[in-house]
């Protein structure tokens, strides 16, 4: 990165995102205010990281201590039904660049991330930041009481605001601006079991159920599981979340399974806000305004949906991607557009991805696929779909135009006339 007219970021927001946002900035020369303010939750959900953000890792400086506290991921596994599921190893994918991951405590991840900041020179206030709306317009600034609550860093508005607070979205709910949803309408209810069986130690774990789906993620000395279900079918198992999570597990087929011997040593959190995108994610600074320019990252610009561990590495390649646009690009209105479009195209992208999975597509393919390998034909093929295909899930194939396009065109033309409602989550 380079030279900069931006000097001095405030950050809202000490997520994961937020602080790599900020090492980013700071290690670039740029003055940064991180503020964090709020308990976090007990459990979050985004603990099973996919292979692309490994790189990410090593450029902030943590991979090291994020092994050691996390558990080794050298693949994925799907249920499909009582009896048939699939895994895939990561070191199988041709020209990948990372051959593995890792499943995280997010408390300790997020943590992490927060000291490598503090460590890149990053000032953190635990104080919070309060925003204010400038008019009608969409400018915003700091308060007053903000700036003065760090103690002589910040003695006026900085050049720039970045909302990195995830669901909050602090910005967008201030700027009133609009936001699309996605087609599910789906409940997550998440909680952290022991005793639960995996298909391969190490994997993460995707569950077709009855109705909806469910991931299983292996965790030092216990194992995450979400279920994502339509909010009406919880409904049937209980009033509380407790409840519905501790009757659906009981009483699913798949689920029934791994559960007999399972005990839940967590509280069930309750998540209910997937598939948004705001339809804006940055506001230049005018040429005129005293006020800072702004933009949103991670969640707080978009979210999709938990099914591919997407959502950390949509904000990591975000914040990355913002910080170039504020040191290499000087803030201008020009670099925040290429932001901008970037992380609505990565979005769109894994929208996508999870529309294939939802409506039986991807499920189907991968039965497909299993079957057409063993042939003659479907041998000279798999040396070109092993390198794009498997790569878009891994999250290194989804900047690739033509790994996308491969998946679309064997998504529509590669199902040798399976129905893919047969593998559709309801």
């Amino acid at each position: 990165m380079a030279g900069t007219q931006i000097r001095t970021v405030a950050v809202v927001g000490g997520g994961p995102i937020g602080s790599a946002v900020a090492t980013f900035l700071s290690q670039a020369g740029v003055r940064v205010a991180l503020f964090q303010r709020g308990k976090r939750p007990p459990i979050i959900v985004g603990e099973s990281l996919v292979p692309a953000i490994v790189p990410f890792l090593r450029r902030l400086g943590v991979e090291e201590e994020v092994a050691s506290y996390s558990i080794y991921k050298p693949g994925a596994s799907f249920t499909f039904s009582t009896e048939r599921n699939q895994s895939f190893r990561f070191d199988q994918v041709r020209g990948g660049k990372t051959h593995y991951s890792y499943n995280v405590p997010r408390d300790a991840f997020d943590a992490t991330l927060l000291q490598a900041a503090a460590k890149a020179g990053v000032n953190i206030f635990e104080s919070g930041a309060r925003l204010e709306r400038v008019g009608g317009t969409e400018e915003v600034r700091l308060s007053e009481e903000t700036i003065a609550a760090t103690k002589g860093f910040l003695t006026e508005q900085p050049d720039f605001i970045i909302d990195a607070s995830g669901r909050a979205r602090v910005l967008a709910n201030l700027l009133e601006i609009r936001s699309t949803s996605g087609t599910r309408r789906d409940t997550a209810l998440h909680a952290h079991l022991e005793g639960v069986p995996l298909l391969i130690d190490g994997n993460v774990h995707t569950d077709r159920l009855d109705r909806g789906w469910c991931w299983r993620i292996p965790l030092p000395g216990k194992v995450s599981i979400g279920l994502v279900c339509p909010a009406e079918h919880l409904r049937r198992f209980g009033d509380t979340p407790a409840e519905q999570f501790d009757g659906l597990i009981a009483q699913d087929p798949v689920t029934r399974q791994w559960s007999g011997d399972a005990k839940r040593v967590t509280d069930v959190v309750k998540y209910t806000n997937y598939q948004l995108l705001s339809s804006r994610g940055t506001g230049p600074q005018n040429a005129d305004s005293s006020n800072p320019g702004w933009a949103m990252v991670g969640d707080s610009f978009g979210f999709v949906d938990p099914v591919f561990s997407s959502g950390l590495l949509i904000g990591l390649e975000s914040a990355e991607a913002l910080a170039k646009a504020l040191v290499d690009g000087g803030g201008s209105p020009r670099a925040l557009a290429r932001y901008e479009q970037e992380t609505i195209r990565s979005l769109a992208t894994w929208q996508k991805l999870a529309e294939y999975f939802y409506d039986g597509r991807l499920f189907t393919l991968f039965q497909v696929g299993e079957v057409v390998r063993r042939t003659w034909f479907g041998h000279l093929l798999d040396f070109h779909f092993a390198k794009h295909l498997p790569r878009i899930f891994t999250g290194e194939g989804t900047t690739s135009r033509y790994s996308q396009a491969l998946l679309d065109f064997m998504i529509r033309r590669g199902l040798a006339r399976n129905d893919p409602r047969d593998l559709e989550i309801g």
